[in-house]
């Protein structure tokens, strides 16, 4: 696992960027302090996803407005395609990714 911040760094219905060598993730604190974590890179048409509006449990692509499900991955519909998903906990309040 790999410590990114506390959850306190993250803004309320907001996100985080964390930079690997393989890529870059997004971590959005979503509604109830719920934590995702995704492929910084919208399937539509690879806008950053963690400049997006969240809302709920879902964000929206501030490029084309697509909107994520965080939980899934996935556009809603009628719009199509996915972002690959990562592992991510709070533990004693603070994000750790699962490499």
């Amino acid at each position: 696992k790999v410590r990114v911040c506390r959850l306190e760094d993250i803004p309320p219905l907001g996100a985080r960027r964390y930079v690997s060598d393989a890529n870059t993730i997004a971590i959005f604190r979503a509604e109830g302090d719920a934590v995702f974590a995704v492929d910084d890179r919208c399937p539509h048409k690879g806008g950053p996803l963690s400049q997006g509006i969240v809302f709920g449990t879902s964000v929206a692509c501030p490029l084309h407005n697509l909107t994520i499900e965080l939980g899934s991955g996935c556009a809603v519909p009628p719009d199509e395609g996915c972002v690959k998903r990562h592992l991510v906990d709070v533990v004693d309040g603070w994000v750790e990714l699962t490499a």
